[in-house]
C-alpha cells in the first residue's frame, strides 16, 4: 500500500530542487507569456491566406451543391476550402469560434449565408461570394450576421499556447528528470529505501502538476490583464481541465522514462511524441476541413482532449456535462500510464 508520507517527502524534495533552479523557474513563466504577447500583437489585425467556407446541409465529407449557389470557377479556387456541415446549428458554432469564415445554406433558394462580423477573414470571403453572384442576377444573396463577440482569435489561440507549454513542461520536466536521476545514481540509492516505484512516480507527477498549475495561474491572470480574455464558462472548470490534462501529460512522460537507459534516447522519444501532438491537437490551427483520418488520429493524444475541453468551456460556455467525455479520457490515460510506469519502472540503468 502506498505511503502518503513517503510521497510527501519526495514531493517536497522535487519542488525545492525546481525552485532553486532560478533559470528554469523563470523560463517557465517567460516562455508562454512572450508567445502569447507576440501572437496577440501579430494577429490583432492580420488575416490569413486561406479561407474556409462551410456549406450545409451536407452528410458526407465532400461538399456538393448546385452552381446556382456558387460558380464552378470559385468552387475550384485553391484559396478556398469548402467544408461539409451537417446542420445550421453546427455551422453557427463553428463560425462563432472562427473555425470557418463563412457559412452558406446550400439548399435555400435565396442563397442565405452567415458571417461573423468580428472576423476580418469573414468579411473578405463575403465580398468574394457576393462578387461571384452579382453577374448572375440582380439581388445576390441574403446576408445574416451573427454576434461577433463570441470568440476572438486570441481567445481561441490562448488555450493552445498554454497547453503546448504544459505539454513540454510535463514531458520533459518528469521524463527527462527521471532518466537523469537514473543515470547519476540517485534512483539506485532510493531503491535501498522503503520507497516503491508507484510512490516515487506519484510524487514526481504531483510535484510537476503543482508547479504547472502555479505557473499556469500566474500566466493566465497576467495575460488576462493585457488581453481581457472572454471566458464564456466557469474559470474554475477551465482550470480543472488543465489540471486533468497536466496529470495525463505527466503520466505519459513518466511512462516514456520508466525504462529509459540514456538521455539521448529519452530526448528522441519525447520529441517523437510531442511534435505530432503539437501539430495534430489543434494548438496552432483548427483541423476543420482536414481528412477524417487525421481528425480521428488526433483523438489518440491527451493534448487533444485537453484542448477540446478547455475551448468548450472558454469559448462555448460548456459545463462539466459537456466535457465529460474529454475529462473521462484524461483520467483514464493518467491512471493507465501511471500504473504501466510503476509496473515496468527500473531503478538502475
Amino acid at each position: 500500500m502506498a505511503s502518503l508520507q513517503r510521497i510527501w517527502v519526495i514531493f517536497r524534495a522535487r519542488n525545492k530542487e525546481f525552485f532553486r533552479d532560478r533559470a528554469a523557474f523563470g523560463w517557465n513563466f517567460a516562455f508562454p507569456f512572450l508567445i502569447i504577447l507576440g501572437f496577440g500583437i501579430i494577429f490583432s489585425g492580420e488575416t490569413f491566406q486561406r479561407y474556409k467556407i462551410g456549406v450545409f446541409p451536407q452528410s458526407a465529407d465532400r461538399v456538393v451543391f448546385e452552381e446556382t449557389h456558387l460558380p464552378s470557377h470559385l468552387q475550384t479556387d485553391p484559396a478556398l476550402d469548402f467544408i461539409a456541415i451537417a446542420s445550421v446549428e453546427e455551422g453557427l458554432i463553428k463560425i462563432g469560434q472562427h473555425k470557418i469564415d463563412l457559412l452558406i445554406d446550400g439548399a435555400s433558394a435565396d442563397r442565405r449565408y452567415w458571417v461573423n462580423d468580428a472576423s476580418p477573414k469573414g468579411r473578405i470571403v463575403e465580398q468574394l461570394y457576393q462578387a461571384a453572384l452579382i453577374p448572375r442576377d440582380n439581388h445576390g444573396a441574403s446576408r445574416i450576421a451573427i454576434d461577433g463577440t463570441r470568440a476572438r482569435y486570441i481567445d481561441w489561440f490562448f488555450p493552445g499556447i498554454m497547453a503546448m507549454n504544459m505539454m513540454f513542461s510535463a514531458l520533459w520536466g518528469v521524463g527527462y528528470v527521471v532518466v537523469r536521476y537514473r543515470k547519476n545514481g540517485a534512483l539506485k540509492r532510493l531503491k535501498a529505501t522503503p520507497l516503491t516505484a508507484f510512490e516515487y512516480l506519484s510524487a514526481q507527477m504531483l510535484s510537476r502538476i503543482f508547479l504547472l498549475m502555479f505557473t499556469f495561474s500566474v500566466v493566465w491572470f497576467g495575460s488576462d490583464l493585457i488581453f481581457d480574455f472572454r471566458m464564456q464558462g466557469s474559470l474554475l472548470l477551465f482550470l480543472f481541465t488543465f489540471f486533468l490534462g497536466g496529470l495525463s501529460l505527466c503520466s505519459m512522460g513518466l511512462f516514456l522514462a520508466a525504462r529509459g537507459i540514456s538521455e539521448e534516447f529519452t530526448s528522441g522519444a519525447l520529441n517523437f511524441i510531442s511534435w505530432p501532438m503539437m501539430f495534430l491537437s489543434e494548438v496552432w490551427f483548427s483541423l476543420e476541413g482536414a481528412p477524417q483520418w487525421v481528425q480521428q488520429l488526433s483523438w489518440l493524444f491527451p493534448l487533444t482532449h485537453l484542448l477540446k475541453a478547455a475551448r468548450k468551456v472558454m469559448n462555448e460556455g460548456g459545463t462539466l456535462i459537456d466535457i465529460q467525455l474529454e475529462c473521462g479520457l484524461m483520467i483514464f490515460t493518467t491512471m493507465l500510464f501511471l500504473l504501466l510506469s510503476a509496473r515496468i519502472f527500473s531503478w538502475v540503468e
